[in-house]
């Protein structure tokens, strides 16, 4: 499936239109990861467990979103636009979002 943050796809045409197709992945906070992280956050550098777990999101809520694009028939999504969210109380979840068109591409 080929997926891209622009509207069109150079080289194709778009042939169809199949909707809008979303994915959303939530994850809680881990208590000890968050104590780690305020340590970096300290001494400075990155902080890799963060990192981490917003990649996994991020890969989740787009194959999530593929997979919908996918079961409408399209062979691409244009227009994908990522989104990160913290909820609950003490902001202790994270949400990534992502959407985009599904197509059919000639």
């Amino acid at each position: 499936m080929l997926s891209t943050t622009t509207p069109s796809v150079e080289g194709h045409s778009i042939r169809e239109y199949r909707g809008v197709v979303t994915g959303e992945a939530i994850l809680g906070a881990n208590v000890f990861r968050d104590f780690f992280a305020s340590i970096r956050d300290l001494v400075g550098g990155r902080s890799g467990s963060y990192e981490r777990v917003l990649q996994d999101a991020r890969l989740t809520a787009l194959r999530e979103m593929e997979q919908q694009a996918s079961e409408l028939g399209a062979n691409a999504v244009v227009g994908i636009d990522i989104d990160y969210e913290f909820l609950g109380a003490q902001n202790g979840m994270m949400m990534v979002s992502a959407s985009g068109t599904a197509v059919v591409l000639d």
